[in-house]
């Protein structure tokens, strides 16, 4: 029994094919059928894990579009509660007028 495209047969005992070997287009000096074929296995390859990336891409997508909405929603509910900076402004408030209280007193 051959692997496929290594050439070398597989080892029966450990059941395990031979690694292809990776090939350098500038290195090496192939022929146009060869690259031609090249491409085609690589679209293939591509074509193989398009869905499986295009299902990534949308699950990471509408993450970080929920992550978005919350921090605009937290910022909206944020906002709303401004009760924090009205209990400054009211403390200001007074301690403008115990200064004035004291200027113009004795």
């Amino acid at each position: 029994m051959a692997a496929s495209g290594a050439g070398e047969p597989v080892d029966a005992k450990r059941e395990k094919a031979p690694f292809a070997q990776r090939i350098e287009r500038t290195r090496e000096k192939l022929t146009p059928a060869q690259l031609q074929f090249m491409q085609q296995v690589q679209l293939a390859q591509w074509q193989k894990t398009l869905p499986q990336r295009r299902t990534r891409n949308i699950v990471t997508g509408l993450g970080i579009g929920a992550l978005v909405l919350a921090i605009y929603g937290y910022t909206f509910y944020s906002v709303s509660q401004e009760r924090f900076l009205d209990e400054l402004e009211d403390e200001a408030k007074a301690a403008r007028a115990r200064a004035l209280a004291r200027a113009s007193g004795p």
